[in-house]
């Protein structure tokens, strides 16, 4: 067994796809569809069953992918212990975000890291906390960067910036001439929320508990997988959220949404790193330039 069958094998079956594995690894369908049928013949196992002009994973096939998984992140590690010799002249960092950090707050960071070390090649994969958290445990992510707090004991997080959340209705809302006074008076909404699982609901979740507020009695017409979409259904008239200002300050100052003054948490930003896992000097180096960038904007 190698390390190019296994990383063929996950990539096949993450897509459950050979074609569009192949593309993805930059192999061709034929020498995909090799690779994953010599790893099955040497160990007498059948990996994947061919249903119709697709691939399904076996029982066995879901068995093998996370120690698969599991094993190239190892290598992963092995190979960043290896390029620290060199330094930060040249190896990689993959980062994590979720999507309002990783949309508003990373990409500036990103490019004032890429020209302090143009070696160091950076990737970001972005979606929800809880998805983010993954990726860091599993060793997929060097770091992850999300907004709010996670309760993972194998990870470290630290405070990197803070993010101010706002209150935001469509322009025809009661709340733009008359703003709720209290938590008690958010109820009725009606609401458009980000996904469960997602640092941004989590925040306006953990605020209603602390009010004594039951988060299930608010009234929730929509939840949506990004804050893109959750932004356009407020502009839209479907409801109120709450929300990064980093999100709306562009349709607030355009006049196409209503920011509403009642007065909010700020939350912050927090590093994520795996505690039993080496840190290497790319992403040591990434920390020491977000702490810089805390720093200015806290002088400033």
């Amino acid at each position: 067994m190698t390390l190019e069958q296994l990383r063929i094998f996950v990539a096949v079956a993450e897509r459950e796809h050979i074609t569009q594995a192949a593309r993805d690894i930059h192999l061709t369908p034929s020498a995909t569809s090799a690779a994953i049928a010599a790893l099955e013949a040497r160990h007498a196992t059948k990996l994947f069953d061919r249903v119709g002009r697709g691939i399904v994973l076996t029982e066995a096939g879901r068995l093998f992918l996370p120690e698969a998984r599991a094993v190239l992140a190892r290598a992963s590690a092995a190979e960043k212990v290896l390029a620290d010799l060199a330094g930060l002249v040249q190896g990689t960092l993959a980062l994590a975000g979720s999507q309002t950090v990783a949309n508003y707050w990373l990409p500036p960071l990103i490019e004032a890291y890429r020209r302090r070390y143009p070696g160091v090649s950076v990737s970001l994969a972005i979606g929800n906390t809880d998805f983010v958290a993954a990726l860091v445990q599993e060793g997929a992510a060097d770091l992850g960067f999300i907004e709010g707090g996670i309760e993972t004991p194998v990870l470290a997080t630290a405070a990197v910036a803070q993010d101010e959340m706002v209150l935001v209705a469509p322009v025809t809302h009661p709340w733009h001439w008359r703003p709720p006074r209290a938590p008690a008076e958010l109820i009725d909404g009606p609401w458009v929320l980000r996904e469960p699982g997602s640092g941004t609901r989590a925040m306006l979740e953990a605020y209603l508990d602390a009010a004594g507020i039951a988060p299930a009695s608010l009234r929730v017409v929509l939840d949506y997988p990004s804050n893109e979409a959750v932004r356009a259904a407020v502009e839209a008239g479907s409801g109120v959220t709450v929300i990064s200002r980093r999100v709306v300050d562009g349709a607030i100052r355009a006049g196409t949404m209503a920011l509403i003054d009642y007065p909010l948490p700020a939350r912050p930003f927090l590093s994520l790193r795996h505690r039993e896992r080496y840190t290497t000097k790319a992403a040591q180096a990434f920390l020491a330039l977000a702490g810089e960038d805390r720093a200015a904007v806290t002088q400033g």
